[in-house]
């Protein structure tokens, strides 16, 4: 399941620290959602491995959610080993962008800043400055692109261009504050576009509906111009691939 994240009542920072569970000797933190809709608990695992989550109905507790987690660790852990292994940013390995693969191309005679040519990303620089180098590059390129998809689906949706930031959460793909400021995970941009352009139209789609109705999924059908299932079973199936590079 995608964890589409709803309109934020209070900024990240403010939120309590979300309770911790052992699996398998790992510490995992336990995020719970109540939902006026769920009529039984789910489960299921953060990208990036980083924490259980539980949306759950508005009556039940969080102890119950937390038992709920116990009873299945078996699962957790065996969701925990299929994670594809961390991988380090060096010369001649592969990047993905955009869902495309770029070969990275380290030389001192090649510009400092990233270039994309012929399937190489061409980078220059200090060698030991590269992943830092060219994660900043993925961004500028994530905030470049998302700002003209923002603007697009909300010329289409008929609302103002709210205030977009990128974000390095490591449990969400998007989210809509209370202010109507839009935020979009960066690593998005080694999505395919469609993917990417698919979580725009999400949070676009909260200006307008604060909630998952289906008024809200009516309008995300009219927003987006490709297939809001095939970008959520990407996400669900290559999603946490996302989270190999770059910590």
């Amino acid at each position: 399941m995608i964890d589409w994240l709803r309109r934020a009542a209070e900024p990240e920072a403010a939120q309590a620290p979300a309770p911790v569970v052992n699996v398998a000797g790992r510490a995992l933190a336990v995020e719970v959602r109540r939902l006026r809709q769920a009529r039984r608990m789910t489960l299921r695992l953060a990208p990036d491995g980083s924490a259980a989550r539980v949306s759950m109905p508005t009556w039940a507790r969080t102890a119950d959610a937390l038992a709920f987690v116990r009873e299945r660790a078996d699962w957790l852990a065996a969701q925990l080993d299929r994670l594809p292994p961390p991988l380090d940013l060096a010369p001649g390995c592969t990047l993905p962008f955009r869902g495309d693969v770029l070969t990275v191309s380290w030389d001192t005679r090649n510009p400092r800043r990233p270039v994309v040519d012929d399937g190489a990303l061409l980078v220059g620089g200090p060698v030991e400055q590269l992943p830092a180098r060219v994660q900043r590059w993925l961004a500028a390129e994530a905030l470049r692109l998302c700002t003209a998809d923002l603007a697009h689906y909300c010329a289409r949706a008929g609302v103002a261009v709210p205030p977009l930031g990128l974000s390095s959460a490591k449990r969400r793909w998007g989210s809509c504050a209370s202010d109507g400021t839009i935020r979009i995970n960066w690593r998005l941009i080694m999505a395919p576009d469609a993917v990417r352009r698919s979580v725009v139209a999400h949070e676009v789609a909260h200006l307008v509906h604060f909630d998952h109705s289906p008024a809200f999924h009516a309008l995300l059908a009219q927003l987006f111009e490709g297939s809001v299932t095939a970008a959520n079973r990407w996400l669900k199936a290559e999603g946490r691939g996302l989270y190999r590079l770059f910590g």
